[in-house]
């Protein structure tokens, strides 16, 4: 098996210190042009590969970002895991991604498990880590390392938050639905994150500012199929009056639109139909859904963009909010 070639080599070849060989591949200054040109011929005619192990010891920079996900499963965050290593890719960064569950001790122990493998820093994937469990997790095995959560935020001082405005863009969706008539809506909800409560108090917020003093219904359902099958078939046997629904995720509404056709409800002529997340759902469905985009794109390049600014050490804003927008179609 070949012998891979070192720097030591290579200055060996070239007949120059091994720093200065270290200073051509990381572009640094203080290098004859010749003799720079010499080494960068060498490189090529040798087809180096810098040992990442090895500079890792010298720059005490392992190039590593742990990513944590808790269903690897929910096409939603490994859409914006696709952006994120794409975006930590071109600044030089490769991912380590762990899929936690839900249970809030593993997700302590892959908290641990970044520790072991010095990360520069941790990226969580969704507002379910937003708790004082992995508050007190991060305290003890990152109380140095940058975390950046999507669509949450721990008041800690390595902590960085990047918030989807889903509050106000629930409260948006109820003023669609009444300036279309709709003012006897629900919401419907399969669990309770802190992301959902954010929607929850939106649509209640909205539906206090717009609907005339109609109460807000909300439904919370279980996460299978069937579950939001069978509650959108109670909803309107129980609030006959519906006439809209918004689901807390696009793919609870797809469900939704079947039950509401199979018992004879027409979308959007008798119920009008909300998502949320602007999925490839939205276009897979009869109709196709009106949903409510987060700007999963955008807050994954923001924090790949946070990452790299506070490992060179710049300044950011601890959070940052980026405001969704309403991406009507035909349920509505």
């Amino acid at each position: 098996m070949r012998r891979e070639v070192t720097i030591y080599d290579i200055a060996k070849i070239a007949d120059v210190s091994p720093s200065t060989v270290s200073r051509v591949i990381n572009n640094r200054p203080n290098v004859k042009e010749a003799t720079r040109k010499r080494i960068m011929s060498l490189l090529e005619q040798y087809d180096y590969t810098p040992n990442e192990t090895a500079r890792s010891l010298v720059t005490q920079s392992s190039r590593m970002i742990g990513v944590l996900i808790s269903d690897i499963r929910t096409t939603h965050h490994t859409d914006g895991i696709f952006y994120l290593q794409r975006a930590l890719s071109e600044q030089g960064y490769s991912c380590l991604i762990y899929n936690t569950g839900m249970d809030s001790g593993e997700q302590t122990q892959y908290i641990q498990a970044i520790e072991q493998r010095k990360v520069d820093a941790a990226v969580l994937m969704g507002s379910i880590y937003q708790t004082r469990h992995m508050e007190q997790a991060i305290c003890r095995y990152l109380p140095s390392t940058p975390v950046f959560i999507c669509n949450g935020y721990l008041d800690l001082p390595n902590v960085y938050g990047i918030l989807a405005g889903e509050r106000d863009g629930v409260a948006d969706c109820v003023k669609l639905l009444a300036g279309k008539g709709r003012r006897r809506t629900a919401f419907l909800v399969d669990r309770s994150t802190p992301s959902n409560l954010l929607k929850q108090a939106g649509y209640e917020e909205g539906v206090a500012r717009w609907c005339g003093g109609v109460s807000p219904v909300v439904i919370h359902s279980g996460s299978s199929t069937q579950d939001v099958y069978q509650a959108t078939r109670e909803l309107l046997r129980a609030h006959p009056e519906t006439d809209g629904v918004i689901y807390s995720e696009d793919l609870l509404a797809v469900v939704g639109i079947r039950a509401l056709v199979e018992g004879g409800v027409r979308v959007p002529d008798d119920v009008a139909v909300i998502g949320i997340n602007n999925s490839r759902y939205t276009e897979l469905c009869t109709p196709t859904l009106t949903s409510l985009d987060n700007m999963l794109y955008d807050l994954s390049l923001t924090i790949a963009d946070n990452v790299g600014s506070v490992l060179q050490g710049r300044h950011i804003s601890k959070k940052v909010m980026i405001y969704s927008k309403i991406v009507e179609r035909q349920s509505t």
